[in-house]
C-alpha cells in the first residue's frame, strides 16, 4: 500500500515577474511503514517539498495523495493526526516560555486527546524522557533533549507519516547518532511511515530504503539505497554528490 504519492508536484513562490520556481515536477511514492530520503544541496527544493505536504508553502501544483486521499488547498486535523513533522532546529521549534507540559498538553489536546496526565509521560516515556522533564524549559535541555520533546510532540496525535527535516543537523556530532536511533526504533515499533530531508548522504543511507535527488527543484534520480552504496548512480549529478561525500573522485 502507497502511504504517500507525489506526482508533478510544482511549488513557487511570488507572482509574476518575482515568481521563483522552488519546486519543478516532482515525483515519488512511499510504501507504507518505507522511509525515503529527499537529498541534494542546500537551495535545492527538498524541505519545500516537505512544507507543500503540510500545507506550509500554499503556492502549489500537482497530486499529493496521503493513504489514498488527495489532498486539497487546506489541510484539516484528520490530516494532522496522520502526517506530523519534525524541524531542522528543535530550539526554534519550541516555544521559549512553554514547558514541556505546556508543549505536549497543548498538542494534545489540539488533537481531540484530553488523558493528558497519563499520555505526557508516556509519550516522554517514548523518546527516551524520564518523568523529571516534563516541567522543565527548553532553556533548561540540550539539544538532544529538545529534539526528543519536538518527537514526542509529533507522536502526541499518533501519525502514521513522519516527516524529518534534517532532524539532526543542528546537533553535535555525538548526539546525533542517539536521535537517529530513536528515529529508527520508533519506525520499527510503530510501523511509521519516514520522509527524511538531509544533505548528509551518511545519514539517509542509515534511515532510508530509497532517495530522491534533488537539483535546481527537480528530481534528477530515485535509487536505492544499495545502489547508492554501491555507487552505480545513473545520473552524474548524483556521482557528483556521492564522491564529494566520500572526499575523493573514483578513478575509471
Amino acid at each position: 500500500m502507497i502511504a504517500l504519492d507525489v506526482a508533478d508536484l510544482d511549488v513557487w513562490f511570488g507572482h509574476g515577474e518575482d515568481r521563483v520556481d522552488a519546486v519543478r515536477g516532482a515525483s515519488f511514492s512511499v510504501e507504507k511503514g518505507g522511509s525515503f530520503g529527499l537529498v541534494g544541496e542546500s537551495g535545492s527544493g527538498k524541505s519545500t517539498v516537505l512544507r507543500a505536504i503540510t500545507g506550509l508553502a500554499p503556492a502549489w501544483s500537482g497530486s499529493i495523495i496521503v493513504n489514498g486521499k488527495p489532498l486539497g488547498a487546506t489541510r484539516d486535523r484528520t490530516f494532522y493526526g496522520t502526517v506530523q513533522m519534525v524541524f531542522q532546529d528543535p530550539y526554534a521549534s519550541l516555544h521559549p516560555r512553554h514547558s514541556v507540559d505546556k508543549v505536549l498538553n497543548e498538542t494534545l489536546r489540539l488533537h481531540g486527546i484530553r488523558d493528558t496526565n497519563r499520555r505526557i509521560p508516556e509519550l516522554l516515556e517514548q523518546v527516551g524522557l524520564g518523568p523529571s522533564f516534563r516541567f522543565r524549559y527548553p532553556h533548561q535541555l540540550s539539544g538532544g533533549q529538545r529534539q526528543r520533546v519536538a518527537i514526542a510532540r509529533a507522536l502526541a496525535p499518533e501519525p502514521s507519516i513522519l516527516l524529518l527535516d534534517e532532524p539532526t543537523s543542528a546537533l553535535d556530532v555525538s548526539v546525533q547518532a542517539e536521535i537517529l536511533n530513536l528515529l529508527t526504533d520508533l519506525r520499527r515499533e510503530r510501523g511509521l511511515t519516514y520522509v527524511m530531508v538531509s544533505h548528509d548522504l551518511s545519514v539517509v543511507g542509515h534511515m532510508t530504503e530509497k532517495v530522491a535527488v534533488m537539483k535546481g527543484g527537480e528530481i534528477v534520480e530515485v535509487m536505492d539505497v544499495a545502489a547508492m552504496r554501491a555507487m552505480t548512480p545513473s545520473h552524474p549529478y548524483t556521482r557528483h554528490l556521492l564522491e564529494a561525500s566520500l572526499g575523493y573522485k573514483r578513478a575509471g
